[in-house]
């Protein structure tokens, strides 16, 4: 199949929130998709030697301390998300930008140096992508972090191998950030730690 052929289905927006909306796409043989849509988010994957900054925060889908990879929002509101989409914007640029912003609100990082590992798509009926980035050169900002009204964060370096035990413990939810650490990542990053 030519992808550069492949027509996008008429879609209708049938629900607006503030960081979200449900679409209706009419497929070319008349059947309607329905799909949740909101801005996408970063997640930073900082590496000192052997060791991985993790964030401790208090997460209401878990009712607890969640250990999270830093990362945040893209566009901090739909409006915003939608006009980039539509003027056909490269979403990888903006996606680098909130890296640099949010690696300094949240962890009280100047980061210098990224390198995007991967786009994780979280599924058909939900488009929500998130930028995965490596970050090996940074510096400490004069000004700390500075988190947003409400966000309960704390930083620790956390070495590989305790990484692996968090996770394996269920210290950490959102799977998708387990999946680009432990499959992508890690392996490349710390060999030692999957050899048979």
């Amino acid at each position: 199949m030519d992808m550069a052929r492949l027509e996008l289905p008429a879609e209708r927006q049938v629900f607006s929130g503030r960081l979200g909306e449900v679409v209706h796409q009419t497929q070319p043989d008349g059947r309607v998709f329905e799909l949740f849509r909101r801005p996408p988010g970063v997640r930073m994957i900082f590496i000192d030697g052997d060791r991985v900054l993790l964030t401790e925060e208090y997460r209401s889908e878990v009712n607890g301390i969640d250990l999270r990879l830093p990362g945040g929002k893209v566009f901090d509101d739909l409006e915003t998300f939608t006009q980039a989409r539509r003027s056909s914007a490269d979403l990888t640029d903006a996606a680098l930008r909130a890296a640099r912003r949010e690696a300094h609100e949240e962890v009280g990082l100047t980061v210098s140096g990224v390198e995007l590992v991967t786009i994780a798509r979280a599924g058909a009926t939900v488009e929500w992508d998130l930028y995965y980035y490596v970050v090996r050169e940074f510096t400490e900002a004069s000004d700390g972090p500075q988190p947003e009204e409400g966000e309960q964060i704390t930083t620790r370096w956390f070495h590989a191998a305790e990484v692996l035990d968090a996770v394996r413990a269920g210290r950490m939810s959102e799977w998708r950030s387990v999946g680009v650490l432990l499959g992508l990542v890690m392996p490349r990053e710390f060999p030692y730690l999957f050899a048979a």
